[in-house]
């Protein structure tokens, strides 16, 4: 079980939050409640999803359902029977995929293996330098689910849900706490965040962070979820220069790092994280993008420059490009 730091509060304390952090799934996570008693089996319910989701989902572990199924891919085209979990992932990284008309493709494995992403990111780093390849991205069109849980993909797919199961968790997760616990949550894995249940009289504050961990901007939230993509976290050296996990469906090699990072809010961490990622895949395109559909979002250029759209708040201190 990842260790656990509590910092709670007095649970008589009138609107006192509470809050705990852990490590999983290669990520800092954390779990907010508005009822300190109710703190210690959040985390511990929360630990557990994380460890069968990673046990199912993982594309860095040998043994997961996941990587079982691509290694059937290497030869043939190929079927099989997912499990329930593993079936709840793809079907929401194919409503990832639908939403952003494939910006967010759940098929580029291959690619992100090719540029040396094919370990977990510190392992990566710790190389001195990778030599790209290229690789085609099968299209998430042509993985095909029929009846009973069964999926079909095309010889070569690698599937890769790094776009979006930390969100999908952050939802799921946030769902099972309110239906099991008291109170409210927010759920944090590691920068996708989810709520749930009860809301702080003054809302969530979420703190937007650059790469660095300086805070850029505090908002609040109530009943929403928010999230932070980046170019600038998961990163490696290559010979082709400095890559990171963010593909460019459309032609296979990383995307061209316009923005730093860049923060959404939606319904569902889920539905943020696709407009998060789709707009750095985007690049100068994502302004027009997110406006046209109404999502609100804060674009941080290389220099730190914002740009925001969709009615994201902003005080008068923040030097907006104009």
């Amino acid at each position: 079980m990842p260790a656990l730091a509590f910092e709670q509060t007095d649970a008589t304390e009138p609107g006192s939050v509470a809050s705990a952090g852990f490590r999983a799934i290669g990520t800092t996570n954390e779990i907010l409640a508005t009822r300190p008693d109710a703190l210690a089996s959040a985390v511990a319910l929360a630990s557990d999803y994380l460890r069968e989701l990673d046990a199912t989902c993982s594309r860095f572990r040998s043994d997961s359902e996941l990587s079982q199924f691509a290694a059937q891919a290497v030869a043939n085209d190929t079927t099989w029977y997912a499990s329930p979990l593993l079936l709840d992932y793809l079907h929401a990284a194919r409503y990832a995929a639908e939403l952003t008309d494939g910006l967010v493709d759940f098929t580029v494995g291959s690619a992100l293996i090719s540029t040396g992403y094919d370990q977990d990111v510190d392992a990566v780093r710790a190389r001195e330098d990778f030599h790209t390849t290229a690789a085609d991205v099968p299209g998430w069109e042509r993985v095909v689910f029929g009846s009973l849980g069964r999926v079909s993909v095309p010889q070569g797919t690698v599937i890769d849900l790094g776009a979006t199961a930390k969100a999908h968790a952050a939802d799921q997760i946030a769902r099972l706490l309110a239906l099991r616990l008291p109170g409210g949550f927010l759920v944090n894995l590691g920068g996708d965040i989810a709520t749930s249940g009860d809301v702080p009289d003054d809302g969530w504050s979420v703190g937007v962070e650059a790469a660095d961990g300086t805070e850029r901007q505090a908002v609040a939230i109530t009943s929403q979820a928010i999230t932070t993509s980046s170019t600038q976290l998961r990163t490696w050296h290559t010979d082709a220069g400095q890559a990171h996990h963010i593909i460019d469906p459309r032609t296979g090699d990383t995307a061209a790092a316009v923005w730093a990072q860049v923060s959404c809010v939606a319904t569902t961490a889920l539905e943020a994280n696709a407009a998060s990622t789709a707009a750095l895949v985007l690049g100068e395109d994502a302004v027009a993008w997110l406006d046209a559909r109404g999502v609100p979002a804060r674009l941080e250029r290389l220099d730190g420059t914002p740009v925001f759209t969709g009615g994201w708040p902003h005080s008068d201190n923040d030097q907006e490009e104009k």
